[in-house]
């Protein structure tokens, strides 16, 4: 006899981040998990650092310093605005609140594989809406809208792919949800994205009752390791999630280096600039290869290889990682025959290249 879990648990496959070592002796280019290559911002490393001289004392349980910057930024309510340890903690949240066992919750065919974890985790069931050409189709989530429908998770860019959904199918397939439907806009990627047609959600949060939108401090702001995310919402759920969260979940460095990173504006936009040169460049070069790319708007970038013996994703990445170019297996996804590349510096854009370049000229 020993304890058991609650049903379903066993059932989740759990989560594998992407690899970070390899050989000794050999230079480490990771490029699997869509990390800046800039780092962190100056200015919210020197706040950091300023915050480490009261480790004693315990954090704002409002992280209102946070959410004030985030509010005068980006022109919010501080009100709406919740903050998580990483916005995986916010997912799990709205899951924990408004699932439960036997409920469903969409989420895309090749979307964020936590949604999936955190629906099980509460007892109900993830539904699997099909893409379309590697992209969001708005028709096939409202296709599986039952009356046991509670959230629609919708990654938009998605990852790992990089595609979006312009905003106008955003507001249809809103349009398309019962009230009582939670759509939830994870926009972690929202920054790089530099298309007219885009918008990562804030105006729909303002106009409905029904509709939330995740981002992080991991991507762009270089704040990985400090996990922070942040929720805009309708204060109704602000307050619902606020009962439940823990009452201590950012700490005080990681509350102080995120309201200095997202006022350096001068910051982000060199982050913007260097992917929008790299993520073309990249592109370029791995077509003029004869490889595959599925069109992307973040900092990465999907890369399909041939089904040749000898040349399919899994062997170019034993070779790459061999020469120091960690790239992410996204078999998980449904992409067994593809590779996942950040873009990354711009030695390690270049030699992933033309490690790629070698590899494919290999006689088998």
């Amino acid at each position: 006899m020993r304890p058991e879990p609650i049903s379903g648990i066993l059932d989740i496959e759990p989560y594998v981040p992407g690899k970070s070592k390899v050989p000794a002796g050999v230079k480490l280019h990771k490029l699997s998990s869509n990390e800046t290559p800039l780092g962190a911002s100056a200015k919210a490393s020197e706040a950091a650092a300023r915050a480490l001289s009261g480790l004693e004392i315990y954090p704002d349980g409002q992280a209102s310093e946070l959410k004030a910057a985030i509010a005068e930024v980006h022109g919010l309510r501080a009100e709406n605005i919740l903050c998580g340890n990483g916005s995986d903690e916010l997912l799990g949240l709205l899951c924990q609140c408004y699932l439960a066992p036997g409920d469903e919750a969409i989420h895309t065919e090749h979307g964020f594989l936590v949604y999936a974890i955190q629906i099980r985790a509460r007892g109900a069931v993830p539904v699997v809406a099909p893409e379309t050409n590697a992209t969001t189709d708005v028709d096939a989530i409202l296709a599986r809208v039952t009356e046991r429908t509670k959230l629609v998770f919708l990654a938009n860019p998605n990852n790992p792919t990089g595609t979006y959904l312009p905003f106008d199918e955003v507001r249809r397939l809103h349009k398309g949800l019962p009230r009582s439907v939670i759509l939830v806009l994870d926009a972690a990627y929202a920054e790089y994205v530099r298309r007219n047609d885009y918008a990562a959600g804030l105006e729909l949060v303002t106009e409905a009752e029904n509709v939330v939108m995740t981002r992080t401090f991991s991507k762009i702001y270089g704040l990985a390791a400090l996990r922070i995310g942040w929720m805009y919402a309708p204060e109704a759920i602000v307050s619902v999630l606020d009962r439940v969260r823990g009452p201590f979940n950012l700490n005080s460095v990681a509350i102080a280096a995120g309201a200095a990173a997202i006022r350096d504006r001068a910051f982000v936009e060199r982050a913007v600039d260097h992917n929008t040169q790299w993520l073309a460049w990249t592109v370029g070069e791995l077509e003029a290869l004869g490889l595959r790319v599925t069109p992307s708007v973040g900092n990465f970038v999907l890369v399909h290889f041939p089904e040749d013996e000898g040349r399919r994703a899994e062997d170019a990445d034993a070779f790459l990682t061999e020469r120091g170019y960690i790239l992410r297996r996204v078999t998980g996804y449904g992409f067994p025959n593809a590779l996942r590349m950040t873009i990354g510096s711009e030695e390690a854009n270049r030699g992933a290249v033309d490690t790629l370049r070698e590899f494919l000229s290999m006689d088998r």
